[in-house]
């Protein structure tokens, strides 16, 4: 799998995206490794506040920040030009960047210029391995669990990192696998699962959570929903290919559509679950849901329970 150091502290660049879902791979950082963190950087006063010290590029070098991780993660992956200039600006002060986007760092030939000016290292985390197999829906040991959801953005990684605390806090063995670009920033390791070439899907997946001991728990995050018109085929490989034997349903109260695509409407929690169940039996016909995480962020506190 692949594995990542990230120097810390980091500074978490929003840039001008004011939509919480789209910056949740700044929010996610924020809630699972905020010890790590400094400080953010916003472009215009609307943007997200991640409740970090809003910091410039000039405070944060001389705060010793060791990375700028881009904390948003838009449609279709890309880095908007506005954005360049900042990014120069923290490679050449010696600011590593880091970026889970579909986008190269390495393809923006000023920020090339700017991080061997500076010597900071450019990191995209959206790298999967060179040599994953075909999947082989081969039986596996030990025992997965793998997070699914009505759509995108709405708690698929943090039900998994719960998770597997929660197991660890009862005295079981569990490990969370990552398969997206935040889960691997918190982790330090996985596979990005959407940036696959699509026959290998599903054999990414048995990599990112192989034969393991009788009693192992593989707490596996999630990606896109097997419903959404947009990242289905990922769901779908990383079903079949991790072969869970439990899955949660993932569910954002009060959505009523597929984020970003409103002429679409959101799945039933009941129809997830019977199709899960349907494509899951096909390397694993003991597969069952154990339970439904509910993500009640947008509710009012009054109406969370």
């Amino acid at each position: 799998m692949q594995r990542i150091a990230l120097k810390a502290p980091y500074l978490i660049f929003v840039g001008d995206e004011a939509r919480v879902t789209y910056a949740k791979t700044g929010r996610g950082i924020v809630d699972w490794r905020r010890d790590a963190c400094a400080g953010q950087l916003r472009l215009a006063p609307e943007a997200c506040d991640l409740g970090l010290p809003d910091m410039t590029v000039a405070e944060a070098a001389s705060a010793g920040v060791g990375s700028l991780i881009i904390g948003t993660a838009l449609v279709g992956g890309s880095i908007p030009s506005p954005w360049v200039a900042t990014l120069v600006e923290a490679a050449r002060a010696g600011i590593d960047i880091v970026a889970g986007l579909h986008t190269r760092l390495a393809s923006i030939p000023e920020l090339v210029s700017a991080a061997a000016e500076g010597g900071a290292q450019l990191l995209d985390v959206r790298t999967p391995p060179a040599d994953l197999p075909v999947g082989s829906g081969r039986e596996r040991a030990g025992k997965r669990l793998l997070t699914v959801g009505t759509d995108c953005a709405l708690g698929k990684k943090y039900t998994a990192l719960q998770l597997e605390r929660d197991l660890r806090a009862a005295g079981l063995s569990a490990d969370f696998r990552a398969s997206g670009q935040t889960g691997i920033m918190i982790a330090g390791e996985g596979i990005p699962i959407d940036c696959v070439v699509a026959d290998f899907i599903s054999g990414a997946a048995e990599v990112l959570s192989p034969d393991n001991a009788p009693d192992h728990w593989d707490v596996i995050e999630g990606q896109g929903g097997i419903f959404h018109p947009g990242y289905a085929a990922v769901s779908h490989g990383l079903l079949i290919g991790s072969q869970p034997d439990a899955f949660v349903v993932c569910h954002a109260a009060g959505r009523t559509e597929i984020e970003g695509w409103p002429h679409v409407p959101l799945p039933s929690i009941g129809d997830v679950i019977e199709r899960t169940v349907q494509i899951g039996r096909l390397t694993n016909p003991a597969i069952r849901c154990v339970g439904i995480s509910v993500n009640t962020s947008s509710l009012p506190e009054g109406e969370r329970r």
